[in-house]
């Protein structure tokens, strides 16, 4: 029965299989950063997906990895080269951090080549491989359980920065959306090789990418490890952007502190720097009285006298922070020093810039902001200063120049929050203070209104430039019936507390055409929504309407509580007049003339009172004074020619 003994035989390959599961599993074991989910079911290119685990939290995070096992002699570099599909490559490639993993037989060593990685190789070697149907894999590197853990938190960082991003982009508006992904950080995928994160860490840091470097901080940090050199960009990337602004994650920060302070006295490290940056990561905290010791510590260091361009920067920011503290004297004197030191610093001509407009001395203001020049492009630091410069050009009376100003800001509305609201201000402060600022206001205003159609602030101040411009005699392109049509569609966004002095505008505009009845519904919707002194002119409206019962109650509260001047007693005489209160409308053309002595109509009124009562005398009497102290009066011409008799006295010839 020999036939019977003669039975397959073991592939060995199927060994060398077993046992790179055997050590791969293993090692997975004794890591804890993955849980090996499953095999794929269809294995299209792909032996296990791996979840990270997260303080024992299953997080969803998944890694894939192709295993390999040789028996293969290593190379002479040491290295084990396997040969994979390209295929099988592409498959690894759509998530990140995916990985072949190698056992090499003979030495027993479990090795990894990422799949980002072979393409860096290939692509860098300058080999086309697109097209090739195998790919060598190089395995140099031992896969430890410290590279497993780096690479779990890698993946895990850059997951969740993923997630946070959608789910920003899924709870906003869509109206939004175009918005947010202009002003948002580019979502960087940091490598995962230490010496190439390392060196792209270090170019962004030099090219200011504060923002990005932030963004993709736990992805760094989980790359670079305890690299102090690539951890100390890191944290002045947060320090950076502390000053700019309010920190989003202040804790950096602090670590930040410890990690510069554990580097004084160590060799290598200069002091000064060190002190300097630590002044800036207390500034960014906002605690002002350690970022001023810790500056001033940086300026004591005779190496920091030698680095001019260091010691005018810890100038300028001592200055600041003498500045936060309220010593304003001492902040200038720091400017100066370091405009002394670097004449083109920007930072300290923005500084002084600043203190000169909280001096009003605009011109001077001027002066620096414009030599304020950044080498490095940076959009929040040029807005600012420009918006500072708008600011500067409006005081300095020159509209059109800050106009363009504000004209460049707000196409990087998108990416900076604070241009709208800016501009919106200088633009409520002194667009209605020029015809030629008025009419580019009126540009503005339909432009932010189209950005933000239901801010009533706009529609108020877009009414309010148009009632400007008509008031100043200017043709604004529209008749009262057409603009009361626009007036209509503004004001139902405008609100109500905003809404009275528009409405007084638009009854002043119908007043001007001699519309009494549209001018008195206008101000009762004034004097409805505010009342106070809006009931001048609804009284005024009712009186040129013959509707004086009405006025008598709103015109007597003016003149008696709100508005006591003659104009509103004389108004109230008016009313009284007309309707047969002699005595009342006698009172108040007295009052109206006691306030203002020259107020010839009133003088007028009072005669003609006394005359419709029946006291002749008196009418003459003041009559007579007023044509002779108003001979050019067009009433002294009624009186000339419906009362003679008045004229015949050699007094008034």
């Amino acid at each position: 029965m020999s036939h019977l003994d003669d039975l397959p035989r073991r592939d060995p390959n199927h060994e060398i299989e077993e046992k790179a599961i055997i050590a791969f599993q293993q090692r997975l074991s004794d890591c804890g950063a993955f849980i090996r989910q499953h095999v794929d079911r269809k294995d299209y290119g792909t032996d296990y997906q791996l979840e990270v685990v997260d303080q024992e939290q299953a997080t969803n995070v998944r890694v894939h990895v192709q295993l390999k096992g040789t028996g293969r002699e290593l190379n002479a570099d040491g290295s084990v080269s396997v040969q994979v599909q390209r295929t099988n490559l592409n498959y690894l490639l759509m998530h990140p951090y995916s990985f072949y993993a190698c056992y090499h037989v003979p030495t027993g060593s479990l090795r990894i080549c990422t799949a980002e990685k072979l393409v860096r190789q290939y692509e860098h070697d300058g080999k086309s491989w697109t097209d090739q149907q195998t790919l060598t894999a190089s395995f140099a590197e031992e896969l430890t359980i410290e590279r497993l853990q780096k690479l779990a938190e890698l993946a895990r960082s850059g997951a969740r920065s993923s997630r946070d991003r959608r789910i920003e982009q899924t709870k906003a508006n869509p109206a939004d959306v175009p918005g947010r992904i202009r002003s948002a950080v580019p979502d960087f995928h940091v490598p995962e090789d230490s010496d190439l994160a390392f060196e792209i860490l270090r170019k962004l840091h030099e090219k200011g990418a504060d923002d990005v470097i932030s963004d993709a901080f736990d992805k760094f940090v989980a790359v670079v490890g305890n690299n102090s050199a690539a951890i100390a960009l890191c944290y002045m990337a947060e320090i950076n952007l502390g000053m700019a602004r309010p920190g989003q994650y202040p804790q950096r920060i602090e670590d930040a502190i410890r990690h510069f302070r554990s580097k004084l006295g160590v060799s290598g490290y200069h002091a000064g720097g060190l002190h300097y940056t630590i002044g800036n990561a207390f500034s960014a905290l906002g605690n002002e009285q350690e970022a001023k010791l810790a500056y001033e510590a940086a300026l004591a260091d005779p190496a920091t006298t030698a680095l001019t361009d260091l010691a005018a920067q810890a100038h300028k920011n001592l200055g600041t922070s003498f500045e936060r503290l309220g010593d304003e004297e001492k902040a200038v004197e720091h400017y100066r020093e370091a405009l002394r030191l670097n004449p083109d610093l920007p930072e300290a001509h923005n500084a002084m810039g600043n203190y000169y407009v909280r001096e009003g001395r605009y011109r001077d203001a001027l002066t620096h902001l414009d030599r304020v020049v950044f080498t490095e492009q940076s959009l929040g630091k040029t807005s600012a200063v420009a918006g500072w410069r708008a600011n500067v050009l409006f005081n300095l009376g020159d509209g059109p120049a800050a106009f363009r100003e504000i004209n460049s800001l707000v196409a990087q509305a998108d990416s900076l929050r604070w241009v709208w609201p800016w501009c919106a201000r200088l633009v409520a402060s002194f667009g209605r203070t020029s015809m030629d600022n008025a009419l580019q206001s009126i540009t503005f205003w339909q432009r932010y209104i189209r950005a933000h159609p239901e801010e009533s602030p706009a529609r108020r101040e877009l009414l309010l430039t148009t009632f400007y411009l008509h008031s100043e005699g200017r043709d604004v392109g529209k008749t009262y019936a057409e603009f009361r049509e626009e007036f209509d569609r503004h004001i139902a966004h405008v609100d109500p507390d905003d809404a009275a002095l528009p409405w007084d505008r638009l009854g002043h505009w119908a007043q001007s055409e001699g519309d009494w009845q549209e001018a008195e519904r206008c101000f009762r919707k004034a004097y409805d929504l505010k009342g106070g002194h809006y009931g001048y002119c609804l009284g005024t409206a009712l009186n040129s309407l013959d509707r004086f019962e009405e006025s008598v109650p709103i015109l007597r509260e003016q003149a008696e509580v709100l508005q006591p001047d003659a104009m509103s007693w004389f108004q109230l005489g008016v009313a009284y007049g007309n309707l047969g209160r002699a005595p009342d409308a006698i009172d108040a053309y007295q009052k109206a003339i006691a306030l203002d002595p020259e107020y010839a109509v009133s003088i007028f009124n009072l005669g003609g009172t006394y005359w419709n009562g029946g006291d002749r005398i008196k009418a003459v009497e003041i009559w007579k004074d007023a044509a002779t102290r108003f001979p050019d009066h067009e009433l002294t011409d009624v009186l000339r020619r419906d009362f003679p008799f008045l004229f015949d006295d050699t007094s008034l010839r």
